[in-house]
């Protein structure tokens, strides 16, 4: 090997595009990780980033240039949308979410939203590469001579071969010993952005599923453990009701009885909490489909998928269904929704879970239109128009209506902004967010007094709830932070970010009052099967009558990293497994008591807490004494944790070996 050779080499585009490289990836740590040392995003990318350019020194003869620029262009879109997928979803990004693309462009103004100016640099180097190599045809180095060409080649061989081994060695390294992390987020953080990816590609082995006659509800009632409430005898209270669920945008816990400078954020739904039963712990269990997965849940009874939105990866399938289950007991059903049915595969959806129509942007129309369809009030106006003529029908009904309206980044035209903010919640993410929450609360209103009138009211069971979150921590910056904390009296975190409200109302039927069980959306379906007298003996479901049944757990499985769960005292966030996690708990979640919380009745107290969250780290199944100590303290116990795992598994078992609905039928 020649010194003029070596000297080359460390002179080429090898050196240069790893400098070029090492900025990017630094970008995408600093974004997504915290506190993370200088040498980490080193350790852990560089051996990824040099595996993939030896392979470039070994094989390419010509246009190397050319490969280096088009491999930085993948390797930074990769860096790119890892950023942009966690702002998003607190998740890393891997290759299942390539399936859900084309999803992207509807959401490209929730996309834009997040977009920080400084990370489009991540692109600026290629742009000014590229030019120069099409203008100038850009080399490093001066011609050489054949000769010296052949022998540089075989030194660029030689090192490339040395790099490769050294990069291949120290990638197994970060990657193997943390192939079981619980947690994503932690994966990515000790095998490298670059290493994660490659992982999830080449160690994708979905586990083998439970036998589907193993599954039985006896089996899933024994790892949920409930226990049994203080009687509230509504058993068949509702039977014969029509059944209006309606599925809010976005609609967070907070919003209940929040007031701004005087100003109540949500006035008809605080009058709609006062008089019916508010659930306030209650949490989404949503996925990469967001609002499509909430419908699934809500229908089903069933949790996600592990990868994928559940209407992409379970649509084919037989679902046993709300739908299904009321139509046996003589309803019609019908959801409404003012986006494009083929949005998240809701053609297939609403086929498996058995709806007998559907009411999309077709119905609709796109006037009066906001974000990407027609507003809330086209949407409540016209589904009223159909609940009338189903009414009349003479059986009763299972309406589904999904808002859009409040949708991220909850920008309003002007001619539906009423809410008026002080000067430090203009051109923020929280305020816009109170703004459109404030219009959708007046929709909501609208749509009750609509119900009323046309004689709709007092015959139904009303069933609010949020579809997901509107506030990701991890969207937040620092100023929108600080307002979190005005709203909330301390520190906005992930339990208060995954809190929605449940909100039951059967006039002249449900009792208006507070109930404190855990509850998530997996419960929905039960609670009303219990409500409405209609029996689930032969209904698998994973899901508990919140009326009858205590003792909830409640697994998580996006925004929160995979193994997160809540019993009903916490919240646990696993990091490579149960003992090194965090426990929350979930009574020093909530707001603190502050002038501008709305006590919603001088009789009973709203649902709250004293303190800021506190975490502790999570307890080793191998000590009895840690055990104890969590399960004494109400913190989730590796029992529970090992628990909610079987439970999601069972979940996926099941439905992946259900026959195909076109089969079934």
């Amino acid at each position: 090997m020649s010194r003029s050779s070596l000297t080359r080499f460390l002179k080429g585009p090898f050196i240069w595009f790893t400098l070029i490289m090492i900025l990017k990836s630094s970008l995408a740590w600093i974004v997504i990780f915290d506190d993370i040392p200088l040498w980490k995003p080193l350790l852990t990318e560089l051996p990824m980033i040099w595996a993939c350019f030896c392979l470039i020194e070994w094989f390419a003869a010509k246009r190397r240039m050319w490969l280096y620029l088009g491999l930085n262009l993948l390797l930074s879109g990769i860096f790119f949308a890892a950023i942009m997928y966690y702002k998003y979803y607190g998740v890393i990004v891997n290759y299942h979410a390539l399936a859900q693309v084309n999803q992207v462009t509807s959401v490209k103004s929730s996309m834009f939203s997040l977009l920080d100016p400084y990370y489009l640099f991540i692109f600026t180097d290629i742009v000014i590469i590229g030019g120069l190599l099409i203008r100038r045809r850009m080399k490093f180095g001066k011609p050489e001579h054949p000769a010296e060409k052949l022998v540089e080649r075989k030194t660029r061989r030689r090192i490339a071969s040395v790099v490769l081994v050294m990069s291949l060695v120290i990638g197994m390294l970060n990657i193997y010993p943390n192939r079981a992390s619980m947690s994503e987020i932690t994966q990515a953080e000790q095998m490298g952005i670059l290493g994660y990816e490659a992982f999830t590609i080449l160690a994708d082995r979905p586990d083998q599923p439970v036998p589907i006659n193993q599954i039985t509800q006896d089996r899933i009632e024994e790892l949920k453990q409930t226990t049994d409430l203080p009687a509230i005898n509504l058993s068949g209270a509702a039977k014969g009701r029509n059944v209006i669920m309606l599925q809010l945008e976005s609609f967070q816990n907070f919003l209940i009885g929040l007031q701004v400078d005087g100003q109540e954020v949500t006035p008809h739904l605080n009058q709609l909490v006062r008089d019916s039963m508010y659930f306030p712990n209650f949490y989404q269990q949503v996925g990469q489909g967001n609002t499509s997965d909430a419908e699934f849940v809500v229908n089903t009874s069933f949790y996600i998928p592990p990868n994928g939105a559940a209407a992409t990866v379970y649509a084919d399938k037989a679902l046993p269904s709300l739908p299904k289950l009321m139509s046996a007991n003589g309803y019609q059903t019908a959801t409404f929704h003012t986006n494009d049915v083929r949005f998240w595969n809701r053609d297939q959806l609403y086929q498996a879970l058995g709806f007998d129509n559907y009411y999309d942007i077709n119905y609709f129309g796109t006037n009066d239109t906001i974000a990407f369809s027609a507003s809330d009030d086209v949407l409540y106006d016209k589904t009223l128009d159909q609940l009338e003529t189903m009414q009349s029908a003479g059986s009763p009904y299972y309406a589904h209506i999904i808002s859009m309206s409040a949708h991220h980044p909850y920008h309003l035209p002007d001619s539906k902004i009423s809410l008026e903010l002080p000067d430090r919640y203009q051109d923020t993410l929280p305020g816009d967010y109170l703004i459109s929450q404030h219009y959708a609360d007046q929709a909501v209103g609208a749509f009750i007094s609509g119900l009323k009138e046309r004689g709709l009211w007092d015959n139904s069971l009303l069933v609010v709830y949020g579809d997901h979150l509107g506030l990701p921590i991890y969207s937040l910056d620092p100023e929108d932070e600080v307002l979190m904390e005005e709203i909330y009296g301390r520190a906005y975190t992930s339990v208060d970010m995954i809190n929605i409200p449940l909100i039951v109302n059967a006039p002249g039927i449900t009792p208006a009052m507070q109930l404190e069980q855990l509850g998530g959306q997996v419960d929905i379906l039960p609670t009303i099967a219990g409500l409405t007298g209609v029996s689930l003996q032969d209904q698998l479901h994973f899901g508990q009558d919140l009326l009858r049944e205590g003792g909830n757990l409640l697994p998580e499985r996006y925004y929160l990293p995979s193994g997160s769960v809540l019993n009903d005292t916490s919240l646990f966030v696993p990091a490579t497994g149960y003992g090194d996690g965090t426990h929350y708990s979930l009574a020093n979640a909530g707001r603190q008591e502050a002038p501008h919380w709305n006590i919603l009745s001088e009789t009973k107290s709203h649902h709250r807490r004293d303190e800021a969250s506190t975490t502790l780290s999570g307890s080793s199944s191998s000590n009895p004494s840690e055990l104890s100590s969590a399960s004494s303290a109400g913190y989730v116990t590796k029992d529970q944790y090992d628990r909610a795992l079987q439970l999601m598994h069972l979940s996926n078992s099941y439905l992946i070996q259900l026959p195909e609905h076109h089969a079934a039928q």
